[in-house]
């Protein structure tokens, strides 16, 4: 669409368009807003119509978010007002058409008998947006998403390490590889794809909470496009399905190589209903200080757990197990394994127990799906996650 001209200009902006498509639109595009900004600017959202055609869009030089919806466009123009107040306005329009028109330096926007009337922001000193590169490839949305939320939680939330912030994503000709760590556990997913470049792979390291929100924008939009800018360019990634996309500024860092902690082959492991182990882990960690662990105590037919808040309170409890391999005990924190047993997708639940050459620091505990052996094991869903040391 070619660049419009402001009102400024002598060019009046006015529309109509139906309350539910604008209102859609509008919070895909404020979702990726930063909540605080130094540049007021950047909280807009800058709407172009022309054509019978709208787009909205947002910009923080971090994260851009576009979409496009149809509208009776009176007069084509562009122009720049708050993007959570134009947002909190719209969700609250009764369910009708919606009057969009510039009047000087404001914007009337009625809807029934609710009138609204918001101050523009100079579209001027808005940034232009960037392009999005040519198309990677082609996923799931559905799995991406997914996929998403199984390993984003082994980010760190922590901005001292901005690299461990970060997913990084690894393309191949038939896979996408999805990985994060805080240094305390690990994460693993991989996804197929539809490769549209040839000769070598490529790699990204992108924020994990915009990667979240970018998951859910796109979980119920079909085949999503994802585009990798060359490494001799403007590290940027972007994301498109339909009339929607998105692009992230990337992190530059050297992700650590965390792919070649995880063991070949387990022998000793447990298999576990997924949803006792959930359950009797959440019970028994209401007795616990924040950060205290709970000690996991597994035998050939049985799991103990016991916490000890202090003098306090105590808890114990005990499920049903089958235990390969000799007993074991280990001290985990609660939240970390209800973070991994949340990515299992299977009924019953498989931790491994890894060797150590250091007896001096527990070995990693490694939590995947367990199906029937006459199904396939099609998730490779992988969380390795590291145990406190045993109390005395």
């Amino acid at each position: 669409m070619p660049r419009l001209k402001t009102y400024q200009e002598g060019n009046q902006l006015k529309f109509q368009v139906n309350k539910d498509v604008l209102n859609e639109a509008v919070s895909f595009a404020v979702r990726l807003l930063p909540q605080r900004t130094t540049l007021p600017i950047l909280s807009g959202i800058l709407i172009e119509a022309d054509a019978n055609n709208l787009r909205l869009s947002v910009f923080d030089y971090d994260t851009s978010a576009q979409v496009e919806i149809v509208a009776k466009v009176e007069q084509s123009g562009r122009v720049l007002v708050s993007g959570r107040l134009l947002a909190e306005i719209v969700n609250k329009l009764p369910n009708s058409v919606v009057d969009f028109a510039t009047d000087g330096s404001k914007v009337q926007v009625n809807c029934g008998s609710a009138k609204f009337s918001l101050l523009t922001m100079p579209i001027d000193e808005y940034p232009t947006l960037p392009e999005i590169p040519e198309t990677s490839g082609q996923v799931s949305g559905e799995d991406f998403a997914s996929a998403i939320s199984q390993i984003s939680v082994a980010a760190s939330k922590e901005d001292v390490t901005p690299v461990l912030t970060t997913v990084l994503l690894e393309t191949s000709s038939e896979n996408i590889s999805l990985v994060a760590t805080d240094r305390y556990r690990v994460a693993v997913q991989d996804i197929p794809w539809k490769s549209k470049t040839s000769g070598a792979n490529q790699t990204a390291l992108i924020p994990a909470k915009t990667l979240q929100e970018i998951a859910k924008t796109f979980a119920n939009q079909g085949e999503v496009s994802i585009s990798i800018n060359p490494s001799d360019e403007k590290d940027l990634i972007a994301f498109k399905a339909n009339n929607r996309s998105v692009t992230s500024r990337l992190i530059k860092g050297n992700f650590p190589a965390v792919k070649t902690l995880f063991p070949e082959k387990i022998e000793n492991f447990a298999i576990i209903n997924t949803q006792d182990l959930l359950d009797s882990t959440k019970r028994v960690s209401l007795v616990l200080e924040r950060e205290s662990p709970i000690k996991y105590i597994f035998s050939s037919t049985s799991l103990n757990l016991e916490a000890a808040g202090g003098e306090t309170a105590q808890a114990s409890e005990s499920i049903d197990v089958q235990v390969t391999g000799p007993d074991v005990t280990v001290s985990l924190k609660p939240q970390f394994l209800i973070d991994g047993l949340a990515g299992v997708k299977t009924e019953f639940v498989k931790i491994g127990f890894t060797n150590s050459d250091n007896p001096n620091r527990p070995s990693p505990v490694l939590i995947t799906n367990h199906q029937a052996k006459e199904k396939s094991a099609s998730d490779s869903y992988m969380y390795l996650l590291q145990p406190n040391l045993l109390g005395r």
